[in-house]
């Protein structure tokens, strides 16, 4: 008898968890596990930020899932459609070959891309820190703006290549500011011919608070952080439009720079788009145990599915963390088993553990289980929280040794000269244009079914 086939969607936290609690509570004989992700590891995003500054090596935060995963099938592409009819989910491989897999469970985590919008400029000239070739990229990107800013002569070349503007005053962006001033500021004293107080940074947002979530108090100390390190942060203020050398603010402000680095938010995998299913803000709508209403065999979860919070009720929404992704992965496996063997399946609750954000060096705040920490004891929580969120204890080796020598050696400043002949932008990293429509969908599937 053929066994039931399993299909995983993304290598995120919570598609990797999933696959991980599958091949723990399915024997071989019972079901066939697959998963679809264009990479072969798992990426920590948490600490991207860590490593477009080179505090850490991008190895370090990339999980392999060949250490992970002992017998679940990689394929290597990413879902570009699915027929929940049919029971198809259309892949496009890494070389561009288009192939149909049947399922009869599917889980989709395909994650989620950069939120943009329609600003002028935007998508040509801004830079995202949501995958790793893109961290790498803006490290060898501002490491290149020292360079040639200590290289030319015209004073307007070097005041708009040493002015960063980053957009989003979530956790993403905060951290990125953060550690890649503490970057230029270590790098400016290798630069003799370039004057320290010309290097700028600036952090904007629309809201009218730096990260929210955090609370007024933890807030404000984040704020007063990065003011003392002579960060710019403005807010109640957007983007108007970007051009080549320049960036103007929504208040009218025209900010010589040509770095701008756009981490304000994020929207759900276009994915869920073929899909033609109910969505809540362009996530999936599912069920507390993360099914997918009235289609047989279909589950969702982590930032491209709405799934209830039961803690908050009220029809609030799990928010697209890490620390969800990672437990909803868990949680679904648990259905995904009991569907399997017609058992009942239970909802996802979990009572949020608390936030912690790394400023870099000895700066930090966090709020683990509600009591607020800053300083010192707020950055030993948040490099405890990563290293005990990394998968392997290769990872947590990798990591805390970067850690180490950054502390203790610095940084030599070097560039790869990664992408250094074509300028990359957002949609040069995230591939939004791959994904098929619903009735394109339908005609790979309709197409496979008339051959066999």
């Amino acid at each position: 008898m053929e066994r039931p086939r399993i299909l995983v969607v993304g290598g995120g936290f919570a598609g990797v968890e999933c696959a991980r609690r599958l091949e723990r509570k399915l024997a071989p004989a019972e079901a066939e596990i697959a998963l679809v992700t264009p990479f072969s590891y798992q990426l920590y995003l948490p600490l991207l930020p860590q490593v477009a500054a080179g505090v850490l090596t991008p190895q370090s935060v990339a999980v392999s899932l060949r250490r992970v995963l002992r017998r679940t099938n990689i394929i290597p592409g990413g879902a570009i459609g699915v027929d929940t009819q049919a029971k198809m989910c259309v892949i496009r491989t890494i070389t561009d070959k288009v192939i149909v897999k049947k399922y009869d469970y599917i889980v989709l985590a395909p994650g989620s891309i950069t939120r943009t919008f329609d600003i002028p400029g935007l998508n040509q000239y801004a830079r995202g820190v949501k995958t790793l070739a893109e961290a790498a990229y803006i490290r060898d990107h501002v490491i290149s703006q020292l360079d040639l800013a200590s290289a030319t002569t015209d004073r307007a070349e070097r005041e708009s290549r040493l002015q960063f503007v980053v957009v989003g005053g979530g956790y993403a962006g905060t951290e990125t500011a953060a550690c890649l001033q503490r970057l230029t500021t270590a790098a400016a004293k290798r630069y003799p011919r370039l004057d320290p107080r010309l290097i700028k940074w600036h952090l904007i947002d629309i809201a009218p608070r730096l990260m929210p979530e955090l609370g007024d108090k933890l807030g404000r100390t984040a704020l007063e952080i990065l003011q003392r390190r002579g960060i710019e942060v403005s807010l109640g203020v957007s983007v108007a439009e970007v051009g080549e050398d320049s960036v103007k603010f929504t208040d009218g402000r025209l900010i010589p720079s040509r770095t701008l680095i756009w981490t304000a938010g994020v929207a759900a995998s276009p994915l869920i788009g073929t899909l033609g299913a109910e969505t809540v803000k362009g996530r999936l709508a599912v069920t507390a145990e993360m099914r997918l209403p009235g289609v047989e065999g279909v589950f969702a979860l982590g930032d491209a599915a709405a799934v209830p919070d039961l803690e908050k009720g009220d029809g609030a929404v799990c928010p697209p963390t890490a620390q969800h992704g990672m437990r909803q992965g868990k949680a679904v496996a648990g259905n995904v088993v009991a569907a399997l063997r017609n058992q009942p399946l239970k909802p996802y609750r979990h009572k949020d553990l608390g936030l912690v954000v790394d400023l870099g060096g000895m700066d930090a705040v966090s709020r683990p289980l509600g009591v607020e920490l800053h300083g010192l004891p707020a950055q030993v929580v948040a490099r405890g929280y990563h290293l005990m969120a990394l998968r392997t204890n290769v990872a947590k080796v990798r990591v805390s040794t970067n850690w180490t020598l950054n502390a203790t050696a610095g940084d030599d400043f070097v560039r790869t000269g990664f992408l250094a002949r074509r300028p990359a932008a957002l949609r040069d990293f995230e591939y939004t244009d791959a994904y098929l429509t619903p009735e394109q969908v339908r005609e790979h599937t309709r197409s496979l079914l008339a051959k066999g």
